[in-house]
């Protein structure tokens, strides 16, 4: 017999705005009865996470910390790294610590610099989240050839994890976790065109199409490695008031309004 539960759920789904706004969250909140994620210990784990100055990326490392993992922040900016990784020290249990690592995600020499450091330096990697990303108001091309949305979101964290995936595997239960969005369910995948050459640029479109290729690989590291004890997911968080947001879709933000969950509650989800 279906779980009546399971059917609201794919009602909300079906309707997109009640599952995506702050609505969808708390309704799934009852109807299966979430335990706080902060009420589970990662003591122990080490999470590599991109991302984490801000927004999502900020709330999702917050309580990663206070659950005991030791953190791997990766990010462009040295200083907004810095001021995070102080901030978290005061929430985090003396032994976890965390550690920064300056790359740019759209830059590939950046990223495998990045990556073998951490593997350098951390003899262990848990678990992994990609949450690092951009709209572009124009179409900007990386000196690795990609237009910078694509790098960014998917050229950028796959070199990532291929380059950690061997660490990653040695984990006794290891996880990947791509932060997506909803925005993908629009958009097509033209692989005939990743570089965006083809008509009109249109940030918000580009960073859809990125989506949608994350997605797809998600699903292809889950397909890979799943045999070899590999968990990899994709997660929407919803329509979540956070920085990025505001700076841009400011008019979708002013339209939602209040519907919006806030940054802690789309990292929970």
């Amino acid at each position: 017999m279906t779980d009546p539960r399971a059917l609201l759920d794919d009602l909300l789904e079906l309707l997109v705005v009640p599952s995506f706004t702050r609505f969808g969250y708390l309704t799934r909140q009852r109807l299966f009865d979430w335990e706080p994620a902060e009420s589970w210990s990662l003591a122990g784990r080490t999470v590599v996470i991109t991302g984490p100055t801000s927004g999502l990326g900020r709330e999702t490392a917050g309580s990663l910390a206070r659950m005991g993992a030791r953190l791997i922040l990766l990010g462009r900016d040295l200083e907004k790294l810095e001021r995070t990784a102080g901030e978290l020290r005061t929430d985090s249990p003396p032994e976890a610590g965390n550690a920064i690592v300056v790359a740019d995600m759209s830059s590939m020499s950046s990223v495998r610099i990045a990556a073998d450091r951490i593997l350098a330096t951390e003899p262990r990697s848990d678990i992994v989240i990609d949450n690092a990303g951009a709209i572009f108001p124009s179409r900007e091309e990386t000196d690795d050839g990609f237009e910078r949305t694509f790098a960014t979101m998917v050229a950028g964290p796959f070199v990532l994890v291929a380059r950690l995936l061997p660490r990653l595997l040695e984990s006794p239960d290891p996880r990947l976790v791509a932060v997506t969005s909803g925005g993908q369910y629009t958009q097509s995948l033209p692989l005939q065109d990743l570089g965006y050459r083809e008509g009109t640029y249109d940030g918000p479109r580009a960073y859809a199409r990125a989506k949608r290729a994350q997605v797809a690989l998600v699903r292809e590291w889950a397909r890979r490695f799943h045999d070899q004890g590999l968990t990899a997911n994709a997660m929407h968080p919803g329509w979540a008031d956070t920085p990025g947001l505001a700076a841009s879709l400011p008019g979708f933000r002013e339209l939602m309004g209040g519907a919006l969950r806030s940054a802690a509650e789309g990292a929970d989800t």
